[in-house]
């Protein structure tokens, strides 16, 4: 399942792409912003809102040293290193993620704040106990061994770290409509329920703080998407999350927003502690 989840995810030109998008906006590699490069760093429901207030319930210093699991081109981990100051590692399975990250990083002159790598977040490459913190956002659904990520998770973080978990969870028993961001097919998706999340997060050792469902955050962004989507035709906007999706992110979304309303799926947030 692991190659087709990175088959999903590659692109073949995602730099060139987002190099296109900063140019037309009147920036350049040397002159582009984190906050500028946000509407394409963010590649998960809710984009740079959701990061800020998923990642303000995490007690996070300058001191720390985070853990960003299945980390993408690493546009939170950007966010995380450039809002709190934090060191911040990041791995993703998907080669091209990492190449396109590292150069994004060097653009924005974090990359002596952050580092991400290529690799499996089932055995990650990483000395046991050496984050003081980890966050996850939309990586389970690719990963059906919840117990088996969350213990991995477990041996890397220290004794009182937090790890927040941002993920899409399955809320109804109606089956899904494909494409969606994280999978063309039902088979490279591992959707799983609250539930399940809480029991594999507890089996691994942690104790659960908070959990919160996003359902109706996310309706409401997608909606908005949809309508800017609808707004501007034939002319997207040069810098956004349907670069990463590729061609077919308009039935991506269309897709997610009518999951969501029909109560299929929904974001939740998941704080936990290692004991």
């Amino acid at each position: 399942m692991t190659d087709s989840v990175a088959e999903h995810y590659t692109h073949g030109s995602l730099l060139a792409k987002i190099t296109a998008g900063i140019e037309s906006i009147g920036k350049t590699p040397a002159s582009v912003t984190v906050d500028e490069l946000a509407p394409v760093d963010e590649f998960h429901i809710g984009g740079r809102q959701a990061s800020e207030e998923f990642t303000s319930q995490l007690g996070l210093g300058g001191n720390d040293h985070v853990l960003d699991v299945g980390c993408g081109i690493g546009g939170t981990s950007r966010f995380v290193a450039s809002r709190f100051g934090c060191r911040v590692t990041g791995i993703d399975l998907t080669p091209e993620f990492i190449e396109t990250g590292t150069a994004l990083c060097q653009w924005v002159g974090l990359d002596n704040l952050v580092e991400l790598h290529h690799g499996n977040a089932l055995d990650m490459p990483f000395t046991e106990g050496s984050f003081d913190a980890a966050i996850m956002l939309h990586v389970g659904m690719n990963i059906a061994d919840k117990a088996g990520l969350f213990s991995e998770v477990y041996r890397l973080l220290r004794p009182g770290a937090v790890f927040g978990v941002y993920d899409v969870m399955k809320t109804g028993n109606d089956e899904l409509k494909y494409p969606v961001p994280w999978s063309s097919v039902p088979d490279t998706s591992a959707l799983a329920t609250q539930a399940q999340y809480v029991a594999a997060l507890q089996q691994a050792g942690f104790d659960v703080i908070e959990v919160h469902n996003r359902r109706e955050f996310a309706a409401d962004f997608f909606a908005e998407t949809r309508e800017r989507m609808a707004a501007a035709g034939e002319t997207p906007p040069p810098l956004g999350v349907h670069i990463a999706m590729g061609e077919n992110a308009p039935a991506k979304i269309t897709n997610m927003v009518e999951n969501i309303a029909a109560g299929c799926c929904a974001p939740v947030e998941i704080i936990v502690r290692r004991t």
